[in-house]
Formats: C-alpha cells, sequence, structure tokens
C-alpha cells in the first residue's frame, strides 16, 4: 500500500466535526476537556484523555464551571464564574439549548455534528420525502438535522424530560411542528409495534446506551443486544431505504464491529465505519468522541456521497 493510499485509508475512518463556530475544544489532558460552549468554558471529565496536560485546566482565565466527579459516584458542577442557567448555540442553521446537568451532560453531543452533516446532504440529494426514525432521540440533535434538511421525523426516547429538551430544539431551528412526531416510549417495544403496524421508513437512526432496562425491567449490556436490535429495526425500512445510522459511546463496540453489525443485519448495500472526533485548539490534538457506521442504501439513486 502506498503511503497516499494508507493516509487515505485512515482519514475515511474519522468523522471529524469541523465545522462548528459556537462551540471548541481548548485544551485536554489529565482526564479532562475545557470547552468553549458560546460564552460560557466549562470543564468536564473525558476517559479518552489519558494523556497530560500542558497547563492546569482549572486555572484557566476563563473558566466558568467544572464537573467534579464524587468517589460515592455521580458528581457536581463547581462554579468559578457566573454564567447562565441555560443558554443556545448555533452549528450551522440548527439551534440548540445547553444546560449543564447532571453526570456531567450538557444537553449535546458537538461531535455528531459529522454525522448531521453526512445526513442533511444524503436527504437533500435524494431529491424525496424522506421518513427518518431516530431512536434512543435524546435531546433530538440528529432529528433537528434531519427535520432542517426536509425529512418527516418520529423522535423516540424513554426520558420525556429528553424529549421535551427535543421539542424546545425543534422550536429555536424553527421546524415546523408537522416535520416531527415525538414519541416516549421503550425503543424495541415501538419497533415491534410499528412492525405490526405496517409503518416503514427510509431512514433508521439509533444510538442506545451502553446499559438499560429492557421491557420486563431486566437490565441489559448493549454488546449484547445491539445485533437483535438491528435486525429487528430493519424491519421498519422501506423499499427504497436511504441509509441506516448506529452510534455508540460504549467501549469495546469499535466503529468495525458496529459496520459488521450493519453487513450482517442489512447485506444490500454500502456499509462503512468511522471514529466521530473534536478538533482542538491544541496542535496535532484530535480528540476521539465516539464510533458510527453508517449503511447506505439508495444511495446510489442520489449522485452524492456521504464522506467527509
Amino acid at each position: 500500500m502506498t503511503e497516499n493510499a494508507l493516509k487515505e485509508n485512515a482519514e475515511a475512518r474519522i468523522g471529524l466535526a469541523s465545522g462548528w463556530h459556537d462551540y471548541e475544544v481548548i485544551a485536554t489532558g489529565d482526564g479532562e476537556k475545557l470547552e468553549r460552549w458560546g460564552n460560557v468554558v466549562l470543564l468536564r471529565p473525558d476517559p479518552q484523555v489519558i494523556w497530560r496536560s500542558q497547563f492546569k485546566l482549572n486555572k484557566y482565565d476563563g473558566l466558568c464551571a467544572r464537573y467534579v466527579r464524587s468517589s460515592s459516584g455521580g458528581g457536581f458542577w463547581e462554579k468559578y464564574k457566573k454564567y447562565p442557567e441555560e443558554w443556545n448555540v448555533s452549528y450551522r442553521e440548527l439551534k440548540f439549548s445547553i444546560k449543564p446537568m447532571g453526570f456531567k451532560h450538557t444537553g449535546l453531543f458537538p461531535e455528531q455534528a459529522a454525522n448531521w452533516d453526512a445526513m442533511s446532504a444524503l436527504i437533500k440529494g435524494s431529491k424525496r420525502e424522506i421518513r427518518v426514525l431516530n431512536l434512543f432521540a435524546y435531546t433530538g440533535g440528529a432529528t433537528v438535522a434531519c427535520a432542517k434538511a426536509g425529512a418527516f421525523v418520529t423522535h423516540v426516547d424513554a426520558a420525556r424530560g429528553m424529549v421535551d429538551r427535543a421539542k424546545t430544539n425543534c422550536a429555536l431551528s424553527q421546524i415546523p411542528a408537522d416535520k416531527v412526531r415525538y414519541i416516549v416510549d421503550d425503543c424495541a417495544k415501538f419497533v415491534s409495534r410499528e412492525i405490526k403496524r405496517g409503518k416503514t421508513y427510509d431512514a433508521v437512526i439509533m444510538d442506545p446506551p451502553s446499559y438499560g432496562r429492557g421491557p420486563s425491567g431486566e437490565t441489559w449490556k448493549l454488546e449484547d443486544c445491539i445485533y437483535d436490535l438491528v435486525k429487528l429495526t430493519a424491519g421498519v425500512l422501506s423499499s427504497a431505504p436511504l441509509f441506516y445510522l448506529i452510534n455508540s459511546y460504549t467501549t469495546g463496540l469499535s466503529s468495525l464491529v458496529m459496520r459488521n453489525i450493519l453487513s450482517l443485519a442489512l447485506p444490500k448495500g454500502e456499509t462503512r465505519g468511522y471514529e466521530l472526533c473534536l478538533p482542538t485548539s491544541e496542535k496535532g490534538i484530535v480528540l476521539p468522541c465516539g464510533n458510527s457506521a453508517l449503511w447506505l442504501g439508495a444511495l446510489r439513486k442520489t449522485n452524492i456521497t456521504a464522506e467527509k
């Protein structure tokens, strides 16, 4: 393999969310990342950051708050400067509400912008009405992106509070009310009912948690059930499917593992796996964030590619 071929092969496995202006990774190190969300600077834990920092991140002059883990589990936000309880950030034509919450979360995963761009391009390039099923949809980053691109989205999550935040994000981005259907339900149970009803979708998005509870209260690990979940959900794809995207932050579920799962569950199509990453302001440092796999069904009819 030539040097250029090796470089191209490596770059094809990275989804870099480089289009942000309202978000920035300022610095990383010692298990933490220093981030700017609009005008608010936060310091949060990141298990991927196992290298040493170039300076004490908690001494950064503009730092507003730091999430500190508790030895007994969970943690709390340690405030350094006054900042709004909630504020908005923009990504291209999309707007999102940001709020520091429990377990270090802010209500948005900025690295997912790489997937938003790819899905938006596929939907716009299809030149037809696309029905999207977004499972484990959280606060609706993908829902907003797909609906803004012209798709009708069914947004499903078991947490009512997260669904309510998705409604807020859609309103901020001026998504018409009739472009999104919000469902508070167990995702697997909802899919099973949709199959019985004969409902189909042209695209499926799935971002399941690492651990969860089944319909009868049983606990499950994503590694043990993801193949069956993908196989089940494949049953709602239409006769002309556009794409199927799965994402995971679970250690051990690499992009290649998920690509293999999609290739086996959905053999008729093109599948690629890649690592979601964020650029940083540090020279030579790219922050790995999660893994995705994308199956392309009707892509050949659109004359468009999802490559970054």
